[in-house]
């Protein structure tokens, strides 16, 4: 089955909750998913760690997916930053460019309304179920599998997911229980983990003093 190209749009689709028929984890979803986009661009070699954070590498590649695209020219163009400042960045767009990609593919249906009559608001349904479906099974092939056949996209997914708390993901129950077999995924996501946790424990921080 076709499946979305990028750790963005998975991480995406992977936050739809098929029993709710909603979106989870909203609040965090926007770090979540520019820590995707880093973890991705680090990847592909478009970005290398330089000290504590990111550096761009070479020239942006034709045909780049647009919201990879914007992240690398970010970094290109900003001074240096550390991991965790551009995952926290603020008043980032990133979800809201996601899920536009995703609708634009066809991937999703977004539903425009207004709460109360006032207060712009959007529902989101994946048109196929089938594709969420086939991510979570993936998950929990890189849960359950041999270490040696999960695909490193699939393993810096978990990593991310676990970091984030995604709950459409991975349960409390499972955090617990596949801790170990997380920790050993991780490094295919690099220091973005360990960045998200920070920038939404930052986050919180803040929001609560």
């Amino acid at each position: 089955m076709e499946l979305p190209e990028t750790l963005p749009g998975k991480l995406y689709l992977l936050a739809y909750d098929p029993q709710r028929e909603r979106l989870t984890g909203v609040r965090d979803l926007d770090f979540l998913l520019r820590a995707a986009a880093l973890t991705e661009l680090l990847r592909r070699g478009l970005l290398r760690e330089d000290g504590r954070g990111p550096a761009a590498v070479g020239s942006e590649p034709a045909g780049l997916d647009p919201v990879l695209a914007d992240v690398l020219r970010q970094i290109r163009a900003e001074r240096p930053r550390s991991w965790q400042s551009w995952v926290g960045r603020r008043r980032s767009r990133t979800a809201r460019a996601v899920r536009d990609g995703l609708a634009a593919a066809g991937w999703i249906r977004v539903d425009e309304y207004r709460v109360l009559g006032l207060f712009p608001a959007a529902r989101v349904t994946p048109r196929d179920s089938r594709v969420r479906k086939a991510l979570a099974e993936a998950v929990t092939q890189a849960l359950r599998g041999p270490l040696s056949r999960v695909d490193p996209d699939d393993a810096a997914l978990v990593a991310l997911a676990d970091a984030a708390q995604l709950r459409t993901v991975l349960t409390w129950r499972q955090s617990r229980e596949f801790r170990t077999r997380i920790d050993k995924l991780a490094p295919a996501a690099g220091p973005l983990p360990g960045a998200l946790r920070r920038a939404i424990r930052a986050r919180n921080a803040a929001a609560s003093s």
